[in-house]
């Protein structure tokens, strides 16, 4: 592993489990802070800002602030104010996330355009974040109208699931390919594993893909991702991992590790 400057590194499932540390992941984060080498946690989660994100690993013991932290809505505002400046933009998220998406207009939806015409408070952008309770048929129908109004839909991830200390849940990966087949368009995808999420979090580090890790437990959107755009890849067997799931990928992972707490011997710390 010569040559590795900085560490890209998956929250949820990696970390953590639903918001509580794994099994020494505290103790291999230390040895990597003791050790020197600049990291960044890049995650798609949207149930928290970068700043509740940090300081609920800190309560877990976790030596991270906020600055150590790339979010996917943080990278949604940012395509956003590329791509769609000054859009009236319809979030559907679970989670509170709005200071993250800091300089966005986001728009709720009036009460006279619930059922009829778009109306010229019509949202120009739908924003889909992470899955849960927001995500019923009538919210959905209703982004489905927009987008046949003409609206663009950006979506922060397209995770099928994550793994919660109660199991699998269903994430927005599951509800976006019919919403996008039945309006005829393709979501713009911001977080992982779109290629400027990487290159925001190496931009972060300022190292080249050639000498960063990127250690996840999603084979397709964090390992395979980062290994298409020249970053090693890791794989844990912790988290959503899945044997069926990993023999079935369309690519193979650098290296596949028992759980994060293996990373610093692999790094030769």
């Amino acid at each position: 592993m010569k040559g590795i400057g900085a560490v890209l590194i998956d929250i949820d499932g990696v970390l953590t489990v639903s918001w509580k540390a794994l099994p020494g992941a505290v103790e291999a984060m230390e040895r990597l802070r003791a050790a020197g080498l600049p990291l960044v946690l890049v995650t798609n989660t949207t149930s928290r800002t970068r700043a509740a994100v940090a300081g609920r690993l800190a309560r877990e013991g976790f030596p991270v602030g906020a600055e150590d932290i790339l979010t996917a809505p943080t990278a949604t505002a940012a395509y956003l104010h590329a791509h769609h400046p000054g859009a009236r933009c319809l979030l559907i998220s679970s989670g509170e996330v709005g200071a993250d998406l800091e300089g966005v207009e986001l728009v709720g939806e009036p009460e006279g355009e619930r059922e009829g015409a778009a109306g010229r408070n019509a949202p120009d952008v739908i924003v889909f974040g992470g899955a849960g309770p927001e995500f019923s048929y009538p919210t959905l129908n209703r982004a489905f109208r927009h987008l046949q109004r003409g609206a663009h839909l950006v979506a922060m991830h397209r995770n099928l699931y994550w793994r919660t200390a109660d199991g699998f849940d269903l994430d927005t990966g599951a509800f976006l390919p019919g919403l996008e087949r039945a309006a005829g368009v393709t979501a713009t995808v911001t977080g992982k594993p779109s290629p400027a999420f990487f290159d925001t979090a190496l931009a972060h580090l300022g190292v080249p893909a050639s000498e960063a890790l990127m250690i996840g437990d999603d084979i397709e959107s964090d390992v395979l991702a980062a290994q298409r755009r020249g970053i090693t890849g890791v794989l844990v067997k912790t988290g959503k991992y899945l044997l069926e799931t990993h023999r079935a990928a369309d690519g193979t992972p650098d290296h596949v590790l028992d759980s994060f707490a293996g990373l610093p011997g692999l790094l030769g710390y």
